[in-house]
């Protein structure tokens, strides 16, 4: 994608010269109908939510974990974009190269709108990857039956959904795009927007300290306030569909 000419505007005055940093959390994706990681309610409410996202808690029982994330899938197939989605779509289309989100959300909403500067840091729900051997990820969207553990083809192991779980590392190269993204853009106007997220999930939650150790006007839009809110030049609290829209100068309707 070729870098844009035209001005986005909009409360945060993106400009032909401006550069954005765009991090999203699962406040975007409940505005969809989908519940947070720790919102999924009926009978996970029972369990801890450890046991149902770590590499301890799949080996323990890899059919439970499976039976989680096949109704996250099937979830996250119902979900549609919502405008905030869609406004960020539109704001990459016309910024180009000087654009990148980066979403702590595994539902592929972002992608599903259209999203192409995307680095999806917790990995993909609708994903699976061998927990033994070196298979390379595959996408995968089905939900598998109660009881189900889908085998690797390859090695005879367990496949996995292909997210990040508790006591995993994020993949370095990730990280490092972040960084030369801010670095690449330091010196002009370089705008850091986190949308969605409460600020209590690390290194993402210090997103912020990156950008503003480069420069950049750090802005925040959540329904709530976030544990971080006070590190960010502006905060608006309310819903991310409504708001997105507005200040990155998009019509609701895009």
């Amino acid at each position: 994608m070729a870098p844009a000419t035209s001005s986005v505007d909009g409360e945060l005055g993106l400009g032909p010269d401006s550069a954005l940093l765009v991090l999203t959390g699962a406040g975007v994706s409940a505005e969809s109908g989908l519940p947070t990681y720790r919102g999924s309610g009926g009978l996970w409410r029972s369990h801890a939510f450890e046991r149902l996202a770590s590499p301890e808690g799949f080996h323990a029982d890899p059919a439970l974990v499976w039976r989680f994330y096949s109704e996250r899938r099937e979830a996250a197939l119902r979900a549609r974009p919502n405008a905030g989605h869609r406004a960020l779509v539109e704001v990459e289309r016309r910024m180009g190269q000087r654009f990148l989100l980066v979403t702590q959300n595994v539902d592929g909403l972002h992608r599903r709108a259209g999203s192409e500067r995307l680095i999806e840091i917790h990995g993909r729900l609708l994903g699976t990857r061998c927990s033994r051997c070196r298979r390379p990820e595959t996408t995968d969207e089905t939900a598998y039956a109660e009881g189900t553990v889908p085998p690797c083809e390859q090695c005879g192991g367990l496949l996995r959904p292909a997210v990040v779980w508790f006591g995993e590392a994020l993949d370095p190269a990730h990280l490092e795009a972040v960084d030369e993204f801010l670095e690449r853009w330091r010196g002009g106007r370089l705008v850091f927007l986190a949308a969605g997220t409460s600020g209590a999930v690390w290194p993402a939650a210090g997103f912020v300290d990156l950008a503003r150790a480069r420069g950049a006007e750090t802005w925040l839009v959540n329904a709530e306030r976030a544990d971080n809110a006070g590190r960010f030049d502006q905060v608006r609290q309310g819903p991310s569909g409504t708001l997105l829209p507005s200040l990155l100068g998009v019509s609701k309707t895009t």
